[in-house]
């Protein structure tokens, strides 16, 4: 048994494993933290009425993210190796849930693609923060649209972001993943906490964003709002796409899974809600309206930001650009660690040839221009990448990572990676089998629109 033991860790060394308890920690936040939680969280809780969309996500975090999140760490550590490769070894070598693995890389290259476009977005920001915004709210929010629809400018972002995620991920688990979280995690959370208290203290909209997202009041809730909340929650913490996986491949063996998990998720939910909490104090502040949608963050904040200045706006969008760049070389490294354990490609050529090929697509969603007839409808294809990966890839690669770790995966190893059989075990494994893929299963069916209780417009 030691020597098996040894030989493990033998193996994991040779492909990297984090330095720590902190590491992961920090690395594993820093996936889930991402333009998720910064951009989508405050604008969908503010389009789907505050507090009771709050309190059903925190619900469906624990009932739905954390049980696979568990589970992905599960195989990704037990098998020490990248998505298809974890399948392979789990089960045997051509087995047909490697596809779980597959839709995983898949997805880490697609969303990557356009996320580096978004997250150029805001690096742009960055600069035009330090020079100030001003002039008429309708002239503010038009520099957002010349930026997205002028191709130069787009292309010139997205190549600057792309290349800051590939320089990180050559770097390798530890010199590069590991100790760029150690840098940007606390960064981040130390910019947010600033921007929170801001809102609470210095503004007069500070009540009533805590308020708005922490006193529920249900009547202004749907079930389309219940199920965005479901859907959301699955998302945030970097689930289906591989991503924990892989970074569980990197864990060592005596830390605790569970304990792991339960301190990335509060982690991330703790940083959607300080985002909600700084950017809510501002919009009540000024008088307007919560739910401002996708433009929230490019729109309507830059127009609040003509008001407060540098000293706000600076921080706000490096603070963006940081859980970005955080999520960007979890993505990368999906794809990138295949290719090292499968074709053993060295770290430095897989990164740059994958990377080369992410930037490469990402110039699809790039130029805003470029459009195709989807769903009955021209669409650019940062629409296109963005409604089927998170409507389609992702879910299925959750549900099949689910009924996997419940049906397939053989008892002593989820023994050993949990310790044991007790009371935890137990009701991890009802969850998996019972309780979470029906809840995945509904979110891949609001994505097909097929719910009959969901007023589909």
């Amino acid at each position: 048994m030691g020597n098996n033991l040894e030989k493990n860790q033998n193996i994991k060394s040779s492909r990297g494993n984090w330095t720590g308890h902190l590491g992961f920690i920090l690395a594993a936040a820093g996936s889930a933290i991402g333009l998720g939680n910064i951009w989508k969280f405050p604008y969908i809780t503010g389009d789907y009425g505050g507090g009771a969309f709050v309190l059903v996500y925190l619900i469906c975090v624990v009932i739905v993210g954390l049980p696979l999140m568990i589970a992905e760490l599960m195989i990704g550590r037990h098998s020490q190796k990248n998505p298809v490769g974890a399948f392979r070894k789990l089960h045997y070598q051509k087995t047909p849930w490697q596809i779980t693995g597959w839709l995983g890389i898949a997805s880490g290259f697609l969303i990557l693609s356009f996320y580096s476009v978004v997250a150029g977005w805001a690096l742009a920001y960055i600069f035009k923060s330090l020079v100030g915004f001003s002039g008429t709210s309708q002239h503010i929010q038009g520099e957002f649209i010349a930026l997205v629809t002028h191709p130069s400018a787009s292309i010139w972002w997205h190549t600057v972001f792309m290349a800051l995620t590939i320089a990180i991920v050559i770097g390798g688990v530890q010199k590069g993943i590991e100790r760029w979280s150690k840098i940007l995690m606390p960064a981040l959370f130390l910019i947010l906490l600033g921007l929170m208290l801001y809102g609470l203290f210095f503004t007069h909209g500070g009540i009533q964003a805590l308020t708005f997202l922490f006193k529920p009041d249900f009547h202004k809730l749907s079930a389309e709002g219940m199920l965005s909340a479901l859907g959301h929650a699955f998302f945030t913490l970097s689930l289906g796409m591989g991503a924990m996986l892989t970074y569980g491949s990197y864990m060592r063996k005596n830390e605790s899974i569970v304990r792991d998990a339960i301190t990335v998720s509060i982690l991330d939910t703790v940083i959607a809600l300080m985002a909600g909490v700084a950017i809510f104090s501002l919009v009540f502040h000024y008088g307007m309206k919560p739910g401002q949608s996708v433009g929230l963050i490019f729109k309507t904040l830059p127009v609040l930001f003509a008001q407060t200045g540098p000293l706000i706006s600076v921080p706000f969008f490096i603070l963006l650009t940081f859980a970005a760049l955080t999520s960007a070389i979890s993505l990368l490294e999906v794809v990138v660690s295949y290719f090292i354990d499968e074709k053993n490609w060295s770290r430095v050529k897989a990164t740059l040839i994958l990377g080369g090929a992410i930037y490469l697509t990402g110039i699809l969603s790039a130029v805003s221009m470029w459009t195709i007839s989807f769903r009955g409808k021209q669409q650019g294809f940062l629409d296109i990448f963005d409604f089927i990966t998170t409507n389609y890839m992702l879910p299925i690669g959750g549900l099949l990572t689910c009924l996997f770790t419940a049906w397939v995966m053989k008892e002593a190893n989820k023994i050993e990676e949990l310790g044991s059989k007790g009371f935890l075990y137990k009701g991890l494994i009802f969850f998996l089998r019972y309780i979470t893929p029906i809840a995945v299963l509904l979110v891949i069916l609001n994505g097909l629109k097929l719910l009959p209780f969901v007023d589909y417009k």
